[in-house]
């Protein structure tokens, strides 16, 4: 029977310094990295989820999304500020009113290719 828990390593030492050192030479810096990190870290959050995949619909107030989540405004507001420093959401102001979107399409092919994931079995 499988352990699913088992990780296969290598039982050697040998290191193979070609593909080593080509990946090297193709990795982001540091501060890639760490920035990636973080903008994966906005998707760590069911409501901010929701909030995306509403606004892949509609543009949208606060007040429409707070009323169709079943939340308040002020929370809702709370969740578009961390969406809108991760540059995923942008606004526009109509008199009093203020609509929110998605910033662009790549918002759209990042929660697109991580339902295709979860929808593999």
């Amino acid at each position: 029977m499988e352990d699913k828990a088992f990780i296969e390593s290598c039982n050697c030492n040998v290191i193979h310094e070609d593909i080593v050192n080509k990946v090297k030479d193709n990795m982001y810096s540091e501060e890639t990295f760490y920035d990636l990190a973080e903008l994966f870290k906005v998707f760590g959050d069911a409501t901010r989820i929701k909030i995306l995949s509403i606004l892949f619909q509609a543009e949208m107030c606060v007040c429409d999304m707070a009323a169709l989540l079943g939340m308040t405004q002020s929370a809702i507001s709370h969740q578009l500020r961390v969406l809108k420093q991760a540059r995923l959401v942008k606004y526009r102001k109509e008199g009093k009113v203020v609509y929110y979107s998605l910033d662009d399409d790549h918002v759209n092919h990042i929660i697109d290719q991580g339902l295709l994931h979860i929808g593999e079995k």
